[in-house]
């Protein structure tokens, strides 16, 4: 759903009732933002020799978005710097007005996840991780952290998490869903064990490059092919995860898919099910079909929400996940931002909407 734009002083006290936002994107309000996070070694290497990431183009992100960071027009902050770079004008804008008792930090751009550079990947997680705290968390504790890791360095991505483990400022360790590999590959599972281990869920965000086109034929031609693939992406991640067995391995893992929308999901596992129940002797570390493991272990944040014509078909699609699978978010301050006060169609007890828009959140991050 698209921000309708409105003045602060309208916003209907609706929004203003408790929710925990499970998609904010901070961003760094000058280009050498992180430097006081960041060794001096790795800021001269950065400099001369760029942050490659791993795509197929030599610079840049594949599709540039029209608004800059894929921001509101209203979002930018009036002291300057870009959409989502200043604590008190998303206080003022976002947190207070919307009621948000708690909101989950997922920085993107350039934090080291696909620089091709392993080294300098694990330098830029480190600093994101430590600039969350100093900048954000520590200065609103209505905020929590992500812990950012080079995911295509394992042994550093769980030294990052073993260094965050057990400092509440962090609710989960973030993933994207475009990697080198399949995240149900082995490669990964030390990533998932440590997370487990440290009592965080991993959250799987929609974007990222891993040296590949998001589509199985090669690169499209428009963004809205970019956008709309964001569900396909995550969808491959979600079956090499079921399939390759890290639930049944990892019964601590949690999982949480985020911005990659969720009302595919059904339908999805209705169809792994039924190619499972015919050729389970492929996975024998499978003992349950594989959506008994994601309704177990996954998690689905509410942006961007499918509007279908028949709003009942989306509480369709809600019951069939359950109420307590899902994750109130935003994506503030992104223009496809999601107002709480009109996210969803009327449906719904008292109850489960509570815990769409609070309670899951607050138990699965333990959030008081």
């Amino acid at each position: 759903m698209n921000v309708t734009v409105r003045p602060l002083a309208t916003t209907p006290a609706a929004s203003r009732l408790s929710v925990i936002d499970c998609d904010i994107h901070p961003a760094r309000s000058t280009p050498d933002a992180l430097a006081p996070y960041l060794e001096q070694r790795w800021q001269d290497l950065a400099a001369t020799f760029g942050t490659p990431r791993r795509l197929g183009y030599q610079e840049g992100v594949a599709y540039p978005k029209g608004q800059p960071n894929a921001a509101r027009r209203d979002a930018w902050p009036p002291e300057g710097g870009p959409p989502g770079s200043s604590l008190p004008f998303m206080q003022a804008q976002h947190l207070e007005p919307n009621g948000v008792a708690f909101g989950i930090l997922n920085p993107l751009g350039a934090t080291g996840q696909g620089f091709r550079n392993l080294d300098l990947a694990a330098a830029y997680a480190r600093a994101v991780n430590d600039w969350q705290i100093a900048e954000w968390v520590g200065r609103d504790a209505r905020l929590r952290a992500s812990v950012v890791v080079s995911y295509e360095d394992p042994p550093a991505a769980v030294a990052e998490i073993e260094r965050r483990a057990g400092d509440r400022a962090f609710a989960q360790v973030l993933l994207l869903t475009r990697t080198a590999e399949p995240l149900g590959q082995r490669r990964y599972w030390p990533i998932y064990e440590a997370a487990a281990a440290a009592g965080l869920p991993v959250g799987i965000h929609a974007f990222g490059y891993g040296g590949w086109p998001m589509t199985a034929g090669g690169w499209p031609s428009y963004y809205i092919e970019e956008m709309t693939g964001h569900a396909a992406c995550a969808q491959t991640q979600l079956i090499s995860l079921l399939l390759e067995g890290v639930f049944a391995r990892i019964p601590a893992l949690r999982v949480v898919m985020i911005e990659a929308g969720f009302a595919w999901a059904p339908a999805l596992l209705w169809r792994l099910d039924r190619h499972w129940a015919r050729m389970r002797a492929e996975t024998p570390h499978l003992t349950r079909p594989p959506s008994h493991y994601a309704r177990e272990s996954v998690w689905w944040t509410t942006q961007p929400m499918e509007e279908p014509e028949r709003h009942r078909h989306l509480l369709d699609v809600i019951n069939w996940l359950g109420w307590d699978r899902l994750l109130f978010a935003t994506d503030y301050p992104h223009w496809d931002f999601d107002d709480p006060a009109a996210v969803l169609p009327s449906g719904g007890t008292d109850a489960e909407r509570r815990a769409l828009f609070h309670d899951n959140a607050a138990a699965l991050y333990g959030l008081a």
